[in-house]
């Protein structure tokens, strides 16, 4: 008689192994994510308040009103003393609000923009701020974007939100396994033993990761987009599979190839202002409308010598304005157009995606989902280490590598090629995962020599 090894009852417990894991090790980091996340959504509501001045007019004018873009432009050079092009204005996207003429600057990172905010019916400048991104986030928003990001340490900082990113799916989807496979389990009667009011947080720790669990593979998927190393792989698929996002050629006579959603920031780094005359700036935005781009959030990108004008839709709100069109820098006419419904389906999916983990999708239902996203995320994590912390004395002390060689060769061989290609897409957690059999390996040896001499 044939003995048949079913692997559910090892890879159960080698889920759980792994889950206690990811929460013990990688948890901090998804706290902190949480945090600073919870933080960004709370900014656009704040910003509106704080910067209120440079946002609005004293007065509210009918577009009737306006001055020419030609003299906002003119009035933002008077009030900075050049006579430099600006990289890019944005003009009033409705009655009541500022236009911002936006110049580079030295000290500023890439994205970063110096911006006057001009009324444009007056000309009054309103304010002189530092800018960032399609989304123009202004200051505030700014610093805990660098603090979500990569708590303000550059490059290195965004290891811990990529680490983050990357394990809070698996963390989800295992979480999700365990309460599948595991019994509810009876309350004691005495509800205020330890193992009561363990069995009472897992419980809490287990529905509420239920109630989330669409938003923390959401937010695991988007963030990994705006990641260093699995971001960069991801677009490298959909570039490969014609998925990636369109862009509108700036050459006079060339196309640029598609681009990432992120490239945005980099725009308008290399404006100059080769012989552009002011009245150009009223000739492009009028060709523009003509065109069909007619979003209130408008930019208009200067370009360098030889290259075209870009203009694009810069509404991230539903539903999406981002059309482009190029405008040739003499003739005026529109050299190349890309309209959002030209987009692959992956390439809009990747476009609401990003634009949801902003918080700007939606406005601000978007926004309050997200608060809620992330002060569930951390109250899971602390119910997580309540749970750690009160059955750490008692709990089982199998470490991972015990678990991984109880699951049988077949299912052992499936678990490590899946592992394999994760950690070959995502380098940060495939490299913390061999950390972490490794410190887990060296546990298991110290539990086996002291094993061995009692």
């Amino acid at each position: 008689m044939t003995t048949t090894i079913r692997p559910w009852p090892a890879l159960k417990v080698l889920i759980m192994r792994l889950h206690l894991y990811i929460g013990l090790l990688v948890g901090p980091f998804i706290f902190i994510a949480a945090l600073t996340g919870t933080l960004y959504a709370l900014t656009p509501a704040l910003e509106r308040a704080i910067f209120h001045d440079a946002l609005t007019t004293s007065e509210v004018h009918s577009a009737s009103e306006y001055r020419s873009l030609a003299s906002q432009v003119s009035a933002a050079q008077s009030f900075l003393a050049t006579d430099a092009m600006p990289s890019a204005v944005r003009p009033a996207p409705e009655p009541g609000t500022t236009t911002r003429v936006m110049f580079n600057a030295p000290g500023l990172t890439s994205g970063e923009h110096r911006a006057v905010f001009i009324d444009p019916a007056t000309l009054e400048i309103r304010d002189d701020l530092t800018v960032y991104g399609t989304s123009g986030v202004l200051p505030l928003r700014r610093i805990i974007d660098q603090l979500h990001r990569s708590l303000m340490q550059g490059d290195i900082g965004r290891l811990y939100s990529e680490l983050a990113a990357s394990w809070l799916w698996i963390a989800a989807l295992g979480g999700l396994a365990i309460w599948w496979f595991s019994p509810g389990g009876k309350v004691p009667h005495d509800k205020h033993t330890p193992s009561a009011r363990r069995l009472r947080t897992r419980r809490r720790h287990s529905l509420l990761g239920l109630i989330l669990l669409i938003g923390l593979l959401a937010l695991s998927a988007t963030g990994m987009t705006w990641s260093k190393w699995a971001g960069s792989n991801f677009f490298a698929i959909l570039k490969a599979g014609g998925w990636g996002t369109p862009r509108v050629s700036v050459e006079l006579g060339g196309s640029d190839a598609a681009a990432d959603p992120h490239a945005h920031h980099m725009a308008g780094s290399a404006a100059a202002d080769s012989g552009i005359a002011l009245s150009a700036f009223d000739r492009v935005l009028s060709q523009a409308r003509t065109a069909g781009l007619d979003a209130g959030p408008i930019e208009l990108q200067v370009p360098a010598s030889g290259k075209a004008w870009k203009v694009r839709e810069v509404d991230r709100s539903w539903p999406s304005q981002v059309d482009e069109v190029a405008i040739h820098p003499q003739s005026f006419a529109v050299t190349d157009q890309v309209r959002f419904e030209q987009y692959s389906l992956p390439a809009k999916l990747t476009r609401w995606g990003i634009d949801g983990h902003m918080g700007l999708l939606f406005g601000l239902p978007n926004q309050l989902l997200l608060v809620a996203l992330g002060i569930g995320i951390m109250t899971m994590t602390t119910w997580g280490y309540s749970m750690w912390w009160r059955r750490r004395a008692s709990g089982s002390s199998q470490t991972l590598w015990q678990a991984i060689i109880a699951v049988p060769a077949p299912a052992l061989a499936v678990v490590a090629l899946v592992s394999l290609a994760l950690g070959y897409m995502m380098p940060v957690m495939g490299v913390s995962l061999l950390v972490v059999l490794v410190i887990d390996g060296l546990r298991t040896l110290s539990a086996r020599k002291r094993t061995s001499l009692a």
